[in-house]
């Protein structure tokens, strides 16, 4: 994916669905720690990117684009997030009770595309059996491949 640091910084400020103080360690290469210590930030999430901050800073020190990755519910008030093709490299989150840690697994669990594709495409489905209507044809997509409710013919 391309993007570039104005566009990440202009997405970082805006209204975040998710946001709070937690605790985080990331994974460093090269480190002979590859698990530090634990460090407040701020984290955000907004749209599919989880944004972390240092406490007194407001442009962002990392970011996470939730795509092809897994949130895992880690202990009882920690979750997880590792990347399909870097299994190994896991970033850690530790929240202030199991019920923040609980909505945060949900957050992020729902952020991604692919989810976001699949939530369009059951309730594009359950309308079309409601009204007999595509709610997608008054915007002129109702024929694109990504929003068809059955796989084309091969």
């Amino acid at each position: 994916m391309r993007f570039n640091e104005k566009e990440l910084l202009s997405l970082s400020r805006q209204r975040a669905e998710k946001a709070a103080e937690l605790s985080m360690r990331a994974p460093k290469k090269g480190s002979v720690f590859l698990y530090p210590v634990l460090k407040k930030r701020l984290v955000k999430l907004v749209v599919n990117f989880l944004f972390y901050f240092r406490a007194d800073e407001e442009e962002p020190i990392g970011a996470l684009l939730l795509e092809h990755c897994r949130v895992m519910k880690e202990k009882e008030k920690g979750f997880s997030i590792n990347f399909i093709d870097e299994p190994d490299r896991k970033y850690i989150f530790e929240c202030n009770s199991r019920e923040q840690c609980e909505e945060w697994v949900e957050a992020l669990t729902n952020a991604s595309y692919e989810f976001m594709r699949r939530s369009l495409l059951f309730y594009r489905n359950e309308i079309l059996k409601m009204t007999g209507k595509d709610p997608l044809e008054q915007y002129g997509i109702s024929d694109e491949s990504r929003f068809q409710l059955e796989p084309p013919d091969t």
